[in-house]
């Protein structure tokens, strides 16, 4: 991930691999860690069963705030690639019980088709 990405807050994807091992305290028996996407120190991770979204707060980051979105709960989703002028790409996420999406921004070059492809897999359940 590039400073400027890091700057702006842009997401960039990250090593399912390194998260899984992250992760495996949290995890769920027989879950698994699909997608992981990184903005600075926060993170949302897709597994197979929901979205976690992680805070990492204050100046170590030895805080962290998880929060978990059973699949389940997302009413809808949008995906809306990169253009020629508008580099990133955007993620929005309605939640039952909330008005407006959950929205997050992805660096251009991210698999925005892995994105949606991940969320129709296991929202459209």
């Amino acid at each position: 991930m590039g400073l400027l990405d890091k700057v702006l807050g842009n997401a960039s994807e990250v090593n399912v691999e390194d998260i899984q091992t992250e992760f495996t305290p949290i995890l769920a028996d027989g879950e698994s860690v699909v997608m992981a996407y990184q903005v600075v120190r926060d993170m949302f991770v897709f597994t197979n069963r929901r979205l976690v979204l992680v805070d990492k707060q204050g100046m170590t980051g030895k805080k962290v705030d998880y929060h978990s979105l059973p699949y389940k709960s997302i009413t809808h989703f949008a995906v809306e690639t990169s253009g020629h002028f508008d580099m990133d790409a955007e993620l929005k996420i309605w939640v039952s019980g909330m008005r407006e999406p959950m929205v997050k921004e992805l660096r251009k070059g991210a698999d925005v088709v892995g994105v949606q492809k991940t969320l129709a897999q296991y929202v459209l359940k």
